[in-house]
Formats: structure tokens, C-alpha cells, sequence
């Protein structure tokens, strides 16, 4: 369908996995979810899903009930049913632990970065030419610690706080690629988080002191 744009985030359904570091996707979406009007839900098989008007844009806004290992195959249901042209009508928002906790980088195309549920949708529509938001949520402090632990567990205390700001931001992210195109996007959201800068500013004023 022309016009319409087909937002993704990416996650695991059900309630054990609510609001784990891998359940970013879902939280980004659920905000849009709040701004977006006359939101009325869609009937697919291996999504849930809602269309409604998104800061005056058409848009669709799916969760994935696949589990994220097989994200693909939920969003390539949605863009055949409604023949949408993925490579500029498609925004995929995901977690990211190669990227520090509470960070944002928006790409318009590339690799799975080891993101599984990338990965599929990649392998599914058979290109990597589609924007996605990519959402850092830290890697693992403990080395010994298992990834599918990590990844599937909460955020806590100040990360919590940081990390609660930082899926806003994403969502606003996707608001200002859908109002002033991607380009525009990443020049304003493609930062560090203060945390971040904090500290890099720190280091050099103590270097600067030597």
C-alpha cells in the first residue's frame, strides 16, 4: 500500500520476557502506540499489529509473535499483504549489545550486526536496504556471564532511568524520520548518551590537567 509505512519492533512475546534487554523493540513500540491516532488493530497470524496516523503519516505499527529468531517471517506477512516497498517504507526497532546502554544508531542499511532477529528478516526479504534503530543496551560486565541471560534480563536502578530515556528518544527518532527523512534523523540521534559524553569530557579535562 503506498504511503504506508511499516514500523517493527523487535521482541519476544510473552510476560517472562517483558522489558528485558531484549524486549526494546516492543517498549520503542509501545510508545509509538500512545502518540499514534485512531489506532485499529490488523489481523495477521504472526503479528500483532495496528495501522493509525503517526504524526500524519500512515503508519503500521508490528510486533513480531514469532519469537525473535524468526522476526522475518512476521514482517515479511505484513509487507507482502500490503505490498510494501521495504527498502523505504520499512523501520525496524531493535536492542543492540554492541552499543553502550542507553545509545541510539540509526542506519539505513548493513549487517545483522550478530542480531538474530535481524538476521531473519534480512534473510527474508532478501536484502539489508531498510532503516532500523538500534538501541544499545550494554554488554555483559561479567564475561562469564551466559548472553541469553544477559539479554534476557531486566534493566535495573540508574540504567533503568537511562535506559527509560533513551527508548524515548529512540521513539522520537523514528517520529522525526518519518517528518524529516532519515538523514536528518541520524545527524540528531546518532549521539552518545550524557552519561557517555560525561565521562569522555572528564577524561580530557583530566588530560588537558597533565
Amino acid at each position: 500500500m503506498d504511503n504506508l509505512y511499516l514500523i517493527a519492533g523487535l521482541g519476544n512475546p510473552g510476560r517472562k520476557y517483558e522489558h528485558t534487554r531484549h524486549n526494546v523493540g516492543f517498549d520503542v513500540l509501545d510508545i509509538l502506540y500512545d502518540r499514534t491516532e485512531n489506532p485499529s488493530p490488523e489481523k495477521f497470524v504472526k503479528s500483532s499489529a495496528r495501522r493509525g496516523l503517526l504524526d500524519g503519516k500512515r503508519v503500521m505499527l508490528l510486533k513480531p509473535l514469532t519469537y525473535m529468531n524468526l522476526s522475518g517471517e512476521a514482517v515479511r506477512e505484513a509487507a507482502d499483504y500490503y505490498r510494501i516497498d521495504t527498502t523505504q517504507m520499512l523501520i525496524v526497532i531493535c536492542d543492540d549489545i554492541n552499543l553502550p546502554a542507553g545509545t541510539i544508531r540509526i542506519r539505513e542499511k548493513g549487517s545483522d550486526g550478530g542480531h538474530n532477529g535481524l538476521k531473519d528478516i534480512i534473510r527474508h526479504l532478501g536484502h539489508d536496504r531498510f532503516l532500523r534503530v538500534r538501541v544499545g543496551v550494554g554488554d555483559r560486565k561479567d564475561r562469564r556471564e551466559d548472553l541469553a541471560d544477559h539479554v534476557l534480563g531486566h534493566f535495573a536502578g540508574q540504567e533503568k532511568e537511562e535506559m527509560d530515556e533513551a527508548m524515548e528518544r529512540a521513539a522520537q527518532a523514528v517520529r522525526c524520520i518519518l517528518t524529516e527523512g532519515a538523514a536528518r534523523a541520524m545527524s540528531l540521534y546518532n549521539t552518545k548518551p550524557k552519561r557517555e559524553k560525561c565521562e569522555e569530557e572528564k577524561t580530557e579535562a583530566e588530560n588537558a590537567q597533565n
